[in-house]
């Protein structure tokens, strides 16, 4: 597995000249459950345009969740363990409840043939950074592998991430909340 993660947050002095205001771990890494992922919650923000002061901190949240604000961006990092045979079996209720500890139930679409138990979809653009391991990227029609320095826009659409690896794979994303256009919503 790549190292640690450090998050490094600049800001302003009263002169208003550029300070390093912090760095080290995020303050919230979660693993989801015992085999991951691991969320390492690097920064949200709430608006956008992003507002830029001296030096606030990141807005609190209280619990994990999946999606960036309504309006704002999310980053963070995930390790995702390699791949165990009880993932394929894992039914409609599992999946929901798997995305329900990330406060996105809804994101789930496991159904009946499903190319993965774990295929979901958000109103967000995700960029998915490959930055070490490798995972297959699968979508209703369709799969791809992954490799590191793969940078993956994934647009609101369906999908699941596989690691079929026998090592961790490290993913950095960047996510911004968006709006599905009247033909794409469910």
């Amino acid at each position: 597995m790549a190292g640690e993660i450090r998050r490094i947050v600049t800001g302003h002095d009263s002169e208003g000249r550029a300070v390093i205001l912090s760095a080290g771990a995020p303050e919230r890494v979660v693993d989801l459950t015992d085999h991951g992922p691991r969320f390492y919650e690097i920064w949200n923000t709430r608006e956008t345009p992003v507002r830029i002061d001296r030096d606030s901190g990141e807005p609190h949240e209280d619990k994990l969740t999946l999606a960036p604000p309504r309006n704002g961006t999310r980053i963070r990092v995930l390790d995702i363990a390699p791949e165990t045979q009880e993932i394929q079996n894992v039914d409609a209720e599992q999946a929901r409840r798997h995305f329900e500890m990330v406060g996105a139930g809804e994101a789930s679409t496991r159904s009946q043939g499903a190319p993965h138990p774990y295929m979901h979809r958000t109103e967000t653009v995700d960029y998915g950074i490959i930055l070490s391991g490798e995972i297959y990227l699968i979508v209703d029609k369709g799969e791809i592998l992954c490799r590191p320095g793969d940078i993956v826009i994934q647009r609101g659409t369906n999908h699941a991430w596989a690691n079929r690896s026998k090592e961790v794979c490290r993913i950095a994303f960047i996510l911004i909340d968006g709006v599905f256009e009247e033909s794409l919503r469910r």
